[in-house]
């Protein structure tokens, strides 16, 4: 499942993703992190000190060789520079799954061992001084986008993204790459405003949205959750002594988490189990496919010197073949 954690800055949707991905890997699941905040704190999060933080490889730094790989023997696909973040898989198409080694994992990924199993990290890096005046955040998270078109996950199997605040997720195709969306928000109307504009920008492209109230205190915080989000809100997490040791650079184990938030963890999964049920390949394919070509006619036709659009299988889907395999 490809899940996704998004929410205004300093909701705590850092801190309650690195706490679903250790429940992950708790649980012996396979998990990929995926910190493609423009704040770059989900490997803190999960037990490193900055400095091992800061000397995580980047996926914007491999770019072209993520490229590479993943153009496989596509023939649509001429070189690695006539790629962009959008480009969609095809027949020949070098396909990532989970649990696998390939050289992007090996150039990109790096494993953190946790107190409770272990999971490969991923990042996009930061938003540095030299981007300043010349890029955009989103052309980093671009090499995202490009893994998430070319994986093949499968039930039990996750990749867990810790998005950039705000709706700033709306300004490249990437919100519609994931099963399902855990929009964190705080009981206040700030808190649930992001929800709101994030819901609507999502309506039209089928995204599967559940709200995570976060911060909660007391009833009168639950109840203003309940009436503002109504039937999107999945579950509370209340104030936690434990992640207030862990802000303040303690390691406490996972199992002497608060047994009311621990079990917040399991709904998240339990939601994330069902999701899987409900994805629609083709669908998926076709948002990546409409996004590219958005994408060409927008920018990338002038700056490759190509018809991005040729690029494009209509007769390719995602994730089909499993499909097929799962119903023979």
């Amino acid at each position: 499942m490809k899940i996704a954690f998004v929410g205004k800055g300093g909701s705590g949707k850092t801190t309650l993703s690195a706490l679903f991905i250790r429940h992950l890997a708790a649980a012996g699941r396979p998990v990929i992190a995926v910190d493609a905040d423009i704040n770059q704190h989900l490997g803190p999060a999960l037990g490193l000190t900055d400095a091992q933080a800061a000397a995580l490889p980047s996926l914007g730094a491999h770019l072209p060789q993520i490229k590479e790989y993943l153009r496989g023997e596509n023939p649509l696909i001429r070189s690695a520079e006539e790629m962009i973040k959008t480009t969609p898989p095809g027949p020949g198409s070098q396909l990532l799954r989970i649990v696998e080694e390939n050289p992007v994992y090996a150039a990109c990924a790096r494993p953190i061992a946790l107190d409770e199993g272990s999971v490969r990290l991923l990042v996009t890096g930061a938003f540095a001084e030299e981007d300043l005046g010349v890029a955009c955040y989103h052309s980093k998270v671009g090499a995202v986008e490009l893994l998430l078109n070319h994986l093949l996950d499968g039930p039990d199997e996750y990749v867990v993204t810790d998005m950039t605040a705000g709706s700033d997720s709306f300004a490249s195709g990437l919100f519609t790459r994931f099963d399902l969306t855990f929009l964190v928000a705080e009981p206040t109307r700030k808190g649930v405003s992001v929800y709101r504009q994030y819901k609507e920008y999502a309506r039209d492209f089928g995204v599967n949205l559940r709200v995570v109230g976060n911060k909660v205190q007391s009833a009168e915080d639950l109840a203003f959750l309940q009436r503002e989000v109504g039937e999107d809100l999945l579950t509370v997490f209340g104030q936690s002594d434990w992640v207030r040791r862990l802000e303040q650079g303690a390691e406490p184990a996972l199992n002497t988490l608060e047994p009311a938030n621990r079990a917040v963890l399991e709904q998240l999964k339990t939601a994330a189990d069902l999701a899987h049920g409900s994805r629609d390949p083709e669908r998926y394919t076709q948002q990546a496919v409409s996004f590219h070509l958005r994408n060409a006619e927008s920018w990338g036709n002038a700056k490759t010197g190509i018809d991005l659009a040729t690029q494009v299988d209509q007769d390719f889907v995602l994730g089909a073949e499993r499909l097929d395999a799962a119903h023979a």
